[in-house]
């Protein structure tokens, strides 16, 4: 006993060890990018300008709270991709179940679908949903980007669910054939809630890379984040200033994101 109390400190200051050498390493890798940004605009001649970025965020004028462009933009840009993210999952639900159906015709059309928004890239996708598909089907032009985007997402979400469900072990389809359920009962009570413990992960994925894939749709004129920063930039000149402030949102609302859906995937596994 008193052997193992005289040896206990020692890993505890290990550990401690390890997280300062961790934090001084963390530290000079911060102080290597900050000395390479301040060369490279030294070497650019640049003339940093950060007090005039705050007020195309938001501004306080009289006591009330006035909302700058880039967030009106940023805006724009959670209304489309909060969209994006119910309509992708079920799009790529669909095509997964349908991939794995015994219908020919479900499984030619499933694979025809994931094959085809897979390897076109999404910009031309964008295009043609914009300025052929809209004016066809009288869609706004903010409809037609939430409609691509979660066509293309919703293909890599089929391909994913698709491998969860074909992970489940045959014995829970038996089992649930053992119950009398029928194949879309096994797939609501038995398979989907396991499937989806092993799928959550590369979804959030998929919906952070939605978010990003979002800042294309500037190129058929929405006043998203990317466009907003686009019109400032081209107004002001403060290039580096407003990319890096663009760039800031975009990491918060994916970082927020990602935090949410690791909670969901912590929760899931204790039921």
């Amino acid at each position: 006993m008193s052997d193992a109390a005289s040896c206990s400190p020692a890993p505890a200051r290990l550990k401690a060890f390890r997280l300062f050498l961790d934090g001084a390493k963390f530290l000079l890798l911060l102080t290597a990018l900050a000395w390479l940004l301040g060369r490279g605009s030294e070497m650019l001649g640049y003339n940093w300008q950060w007090y005039q970025a705050p007020r195309h965020l938001a501004q306080f004028q009289d006591g009330r709270f006035i909302p700058g462009p880039l967030l009106d933009g940023l805006l724009v840009t959670l209304r489309i991709t909060g969209q994006g993210l119910v309509l992708a999952p079920c799009l790529g639900l669909a095509a997964a179940l349908l991939l794995l159906s015994d219908s020919p015709v479900g499984r030619f059309l499933a694979r025809s679908y994931v094959e085809l928004i897979r390897n076109t890239p999404l910009l031309i996708q964008l295009f043609f949903a914009a300025f052929v598909m809209a004016p066809l089907l009288d869609l706004e032009a903010e409809t037609a980007a939430v409609l691509s985007l979660s066509l293309f997402e919703g293909a890599y979400a089929a391909e994913i669910i698709r491998a969860g469900i074909t992970s489940i072990d045959r014995g829970q389809w038996e089992a649930a054939e053992s119950f009398g359920l029928t194949t879309w009962q096994a797939y609501r009570h038995v398979i989907l809630p396991q499937a989806l413990r092993r799928v959550l992960p590369p979804l959030a994925g998929q919906a952070v890379s939605l978010v990003k894939d979002s800042a294309l749709v500037s190129t058929i004129a929405i006043h998203d984040l990317t466009m907003e920063g686009q019109i400032i930039v081209s107004r002001t000149f403060l290039a580096f200033e407003i990319w890096f402030a663009v760039a800031g949102l975009y990491l918060a609302v994916t970082f927020l994101l990602s935090f949410l859906v690791n909670r969901l995937d912590k929760r899931l596994r204790l039921v």
